[in-house]
């Protein structure tokens, strides 16, 4: 039974490995044709037969083309959450959100020219930038609600299997103001840390930034000293 048990776990494992190279594989099909050739001139079968698979497959991640742009990063959210509701107890809310972002951050270095290139697609398209905010909004609301059941203030229903007639608003204002503190910093953290590395590549490594981004968080964001300048009294 044993034996079993450990097939299917593997073979789960490299099922759900295997979807996430075809959902990656399809968004960065779609950022590059749409920055190669202009939102509108992109289809949904091009963008499968780009990613190597049919147009129904394509269908079976998103549900129409705007959406491989706008839920570009849904399922990184949910497992950003899932980490944290199941980080060590010993961890501190700030320490267990910390390494569950970092965890789904580790490829940043090697997809920093897609990133680029979805930045400047949605600069081209402000209807799917709206919507794209509107879904960053909905990620931090999940994410505070896991926060909220990790500290005992709360349950997580999530976005993806919250109740379809709750609106964003309402589960906000259920919401404790830490839960949805510490999930809009811990958000913006990650942005700034990306953006602060992205411009200094030549002089850190991106974890290193990560890293130091958190601390300083930790640290209460103490002002850091003044350089000193040489031969300066």
């Amino acid at each position: 039974m044993q034996c079993v048990s450990e097939k299917n776990t593997a073979e789960d494992g490299w099922r759900e490995r295997k979807k996430r190279a075809t959902r990656a594989s399809l968004v960065e099909s779609a950022v590059r044709l749409a920055a190669e050739h202009g939102l509108e001139n992109v289809t949904v079968d091009a963008i499968s037969a780009a990613a190597g698979v049919s147009a129904r497959t394509f269908f079976n991640y998103f549900d129409s083309r705007d959406e491989v742009f706008v839920l570009i990063g849904a399922e990184s959210s949910a497992r950003v959450r899932r980490a944290l509701l199941d980080a060590p107890r010993e961890l501190s809310p700030l320490e267990a959100l910390r390494d569950a972002m970092a965890g789904e951050l580790q490829e940043v270095e090697q997809q920093t020219d897609l990133w680029r290139l979805y930045v400047e697609v949605l600069g081209k398209a402000p209807e799917l930038l709206a919507r794209s905010l509107g879904a960053h909004l909905a990620d931090e609301t999940g994410l505070a609600e896991a926060v909220a059941e990790r500290i005992g203030a709360g349950t997580s229903p999530s976005a993806d299997d919250g109740p379809a007639d709750v609106s964003q608003d309402e589960r906000r204002r259920t919401l404790d103001l830490y839960p949805r503190l510490l999930a809009a910093v811990g958000a913006t953290a990650g942005r700034i840390a990306v953006e602060h590395w992205c411009v200094r590549q030549d002089e850190a490594d991106f974890a290193d930034v990560f890293r130091e981004v958190f601390e300083q968080l930790a640290a209460g964001l103490p002002q850091p000293p003044v350089p000193t300048t040489s031969g300066r009294r």
